[in-house]
């Protein structure tokens, strides 16, 4: 029993000395045991190991590439039953995690995601990446019928279990649709569950978007391709 939290870091360091101590205080009001991973770069490129040991976050160095790596890579080391994800830039308040908590134990959810587009829910990004994350949502909704408002962010609480049981191949934040759709899958025609709490998505605190815009629009192209075809066969 207990919550797995798992932070995906490039060069956060001054992100996370923040984020830390608001992950622990809100993450006490859950009453839950828990451990805190960082999952670094493959090299380290700042002092964030020297942060995850004050704060007594665990720390590790991602053994696959990309996005999609660093998340495999904190699914194979998560320990706990409940699997918590949120990012390190600061866009995610960690003020929601109770609730967040609160719904996947009470409605007994395989998936809760930190929403910004259900009623309650807001976004201060840019008006292009809202446009496109629209879009990119509208697209994936109907494509992989997957039954969220919001299947592009990664605050997300899971089942470790039923993330360790599916394979994920996905490099970049494409890998955040992958997963709805494997766990679907893997459900043998029982409804995954999903649940959404209504977040206000913030900018990030230091430092700059790792997201680069044309090779994240050509690999979501690609991920629609593989992925509507990977739900025919299933």
């Amino acid at each position: 029993m207990g919550i797995s939290v798992v932070l995906l870091a490039y060069k956060e360091e001054e992100n996370l000395k923040v984020l830390l101590p608001k992950i622990i205080e809100n993450l006490g009001k859950t009453r839950e045991e828990y451990e805190i991973i960082v999952v670094d770069t493959e090299k380290p490129l700042d002092n964030t190991a020297e942060v995850c040991k004050k704060y007594g976050a665990r720390y590790v160095n991602q053994k696959y590439p990309g996005f999609g790596g660093a998340f495999r890579t904190g699914i194979r080391c998560a320990k706990k039953d409940k699997f918590l994800i949120l990012d390190s830039d600061g866009s995610h308040n960690p003020k929601y995690i109770p609730r967040i908590y609160k719904k996947f134990v009470d409605d007994r959810c395989d998936v809760v995601i930190g929403s910004r587009y259900v009623e309650g829910g807001k976004t201060n990004d840019a008006k292009s990446s809202v446009v496109m994350s629209h879009i990119l949502n509208g697209t994936f909704r109907l494509f992989l019928g997957i039954k969220a408002k919001d299947v592009s962010t990664d605050y997300r609480m899971y089942r470790t279990h039923q993330l360790k049981k599916v394979k994920l191949t996905c490099k970049n934040y494409d890998v955040l649709q992958e997963v709805l759709l494997k766990l679907r899958l893997a459900k043998d025609n029982k409804k995954l569950k999903i649940g959404e709490v209504p977040i206000e998505f913030d900018k990030r605190i230091y430092g700059e978007s790792k997201r680069r815009l044309i090779p994240f629009i050509i690999s979501y192209i690609k991920t629609l391709i593989k992925l509507t075809a990977t739900r025919i066969r299933g």
